[in-house]
């Protein structure tokens, strides 16, 4: 049952908080274009959904797209701006998803939305982390985000479909504010983001 009011619960919540933060929203354009050099302050990516399906996430771009001699993208962590890392540690680049929960792509709580080429790798119990829409945030972002294995976040996620409640929800929105704040796990140790999933990690 809640499964189905949660749907129009991220809805409503979402069009008011876009109707009283976009001065804030128009401000971090306006420093990310300046500090993207020029090259767009949207980032657009193919990722899973519900049921598997495709859909665009929309976050802020908090990397330049400078490449090297050969062509080829600089590391995440040469690209990433002094901006961008603010905007990132802070968990600002998140917001322009409460686009795609207006859209009904994602909901405010459940599994990060991974990309497309991983759905091979999974396991069939990990494939069941897309039985929910995915979320802004997650069970596996307040326990570890990105500081921990990939297999521990995909337990997380299934845990999380598992138990999928309003009391849970309001528990993980409470502590997401918590780490962000703390800014805990906001990357991968030694790593400027986080490393790719390869079926094993």
């Amino acid at each position: 049952m809640y499964l189905y009011s949660k749907r129009i619960i991220d809805f409503f919540v979402a069009f008011c908080l876009l109707l009283v933060i976009w001065p804030f929203l128009l401000i971090i354009i306006i420093f990310l274009y300046f500090a993207n050099k020029g090259t767009g302050v949207f980032f657009t990516q193919e990722r899973l959904g519900r049921n598997a399906k495709i859909f665009r996430v929309i976050k802020f771009k908090t990397m330049t797209d400078e490449r090297d001699k050969d062509g080829k993208l600089l590391p995440d962590e040469k690209r990433l701006t002094r901006v961008g890392r603010v905007v990132r540690s802070l968990s600002i680049d998140e917001l322009p998803q409460l686009i795609n929960v207006l859209k009904g792509d994602m909901a405010f709580v459940g599994p990060r939305p991974l990309l497309p080429k991983y759905l091979p790798l999974y396991s069939k119990e990990q494939f069941r982390r897309h039985e929910v829409r995915p979320g802004i945030t997650g069970w596996a972002q307040i326990n570890g985000r990105n500081n921990i294995s990939w297999t521990k976040k995909f337990e997380y996620d299934v845990w999380y479909v598992d138990h999928l409640s309003l009391g849970l929800d309001l528990k993980i929105l409470f502590l997401t504010v918590k780490k962000v704040f703390v800014r805990e796990g906001i990357s991968k140790e030694g790593e400027a983001t986080t490393v790719p999933f390869d079926g094993t990690n």
